[in-house]
């Protein structure tokens, strides 16, 4: 038997679409484009390209571009979406004609629109990075051998510790220095968890301390240091299992030492946390550095989310700037959800809002799934 053939009916991610495609107007309107764009006898548009692989992404019928070009035949889809048919020849040579970063001021603008987030106040991130496998065909993503050549794309991703929506992100080959990246993105007056990796810079440390960001990160049990001042613990503290709080400084060699940093040690479940941060007392008690490392879980569950639950596994493009392209995009297909919805969407929910998408759930239906699942979360924020 034959593939089922797709109805218009199956493909309806129009309001998603139309809220991407009036922030790419904005954003593409002060962005430089390749020449190509402008030639006479291209058929294809910047937009209905971006827009039709967006469709990709969101929709839960089509996942292969094959079947996006075939997609693009639907008179609605050809309405809302791309004006004409696509050939996948097309498809394919569009990706070397864009620049992600027009992509990035998108996906930075919608992130910003985020409700809830007070600019006055220190922004906590979460800072953590995952791979994404490559196809063996994928040479320029090869960046190491453990047995067989390994190909992988990594995401550098800042995650909102609040509302647990990114908030900055970078894309680069596997072989792309996360404490690199880190630095990239930081920006002052924001504040950072991160895991042991991180930390293992001293001097990255200082450097970000001095541009005015605060951070709280793990540090590894072999970190040599000299202990400086050892504060008293709080009745608070106790309650969040610190074990000690003491001003250090890190390093085995005097030259070698960087500025007087803040070390609080945790009993966790199964070992001793060691968290370093920049901040005293009078900013952040130990309970508060405790309570704000229990948040970096939250990056893992995204990344989850984006492969497992968005789906965000199967590459529509396999150069470089088109896999950058895909994780932007994906990045931006979260965002417009969590507008929507008010919240990041669990599996559950991801599920109503694609029967919704493809006429089998109607708007009160998608409501009223939308007020249970945030009577849920607030009933198990209450218990925590």
């Amino acid at each position: 038997m034959g593939l089922p053939e797709i109805k218009e009916s199956d493909l309806r991610s129009w309001k998603l679409l139309a809220a991407f495609k009036k922030r790419l107007a904005k954003i593409g309107a002060q962005s430089a484009r390749h020449p190509s764009w402008a030639h006479p006898r291209r058929w294809l548009l910047l937009e209905d390209y971006l827009c039709l692989f967006l469709l990709g992404l969101v929709n839960p019928v089509v996942r292969t571009t094959r079947g996006l070009c075939a997609a693009s035949r639907l008179a609605r889809v050809q309405e809302e979406v791309c004006s004409r048919p696509v050939s996948l020849g097309s498809f394919s040579e569009a990706q070397h004609l864009i620049d992600p970063a027009v992509l990035e001021k998108v996906f930075q603008a919608l992130a910003r629109e985020v409700p809830g987030r007070d600019q006055t106040q220190r922004h906590w991130l979460i800072q953590d990075s995952s791979l994404f496998n490559a196809l063996p065909r994928m040479h320029w993503a090869l960046w190491r051998r453990q047995g067989k050549k390994q190909a992988q794309v990594r995401l550098h991703l800042s995650l909102d510790s609040v509302d647990e929506s990114p908030a900055r992100a970078k894309v680069t080959t596997g072989r792309g220095c996360e404490r690199a990246a880190w630095e990239r993105q930081v920006q002052p007056g924001d504040g950072y968890v991160a895991d042991r990796y991180y930390s293992e810079n001293y001097q990255l440390l200082q450097r970000l301390d001095q541009k005015g960001v605060a951070f709280v990160v793990r540090l590894r049990e072999a970190a040599v240091m000299e202990v400086e001042q050892e504060r008293p613990c709080t009745l608070e503290d106790a309650k969040a299992r610190v074990l000690d709080d003491a001003w250090v400084r890190l390093g085995c060699k005097t030259r070698y030492r960087v500025g007087r940093l803040r070390l609080v040690r945790v009993q966790a479940a199964k070992e001793v946390l060691l968290l370093l941060t920049n901040l005293g007392p009078e900013e952040l008690s130990a309970a508060q550095v405790a309570l704000l490392y229990k948040e970096r879980w939250k990056v893992e569950l995204f990344f989850r989310w984006i492969k497992y639950i968005l789906g965000c596994r199967h590459w529509l493009a396999e150069s470089a700037p088109g896999a950058e392209i895909e994780l932007y995009l994906a990045l931006i297909a979260g965002l417009l959800l969590h507008l929507y919805s008010g919240q990041k969407p669990n599996r559950r929910l991801m599920e109503l809002l694609q029967f919704y998408a493809l006429g089998w759930a109607t708007i009160e239906e998608l409501e009223a799934g939308l007020a249970r699942e945030k009577l849920r979360q607030e009933a198990s924020a209450k218990k925590s």
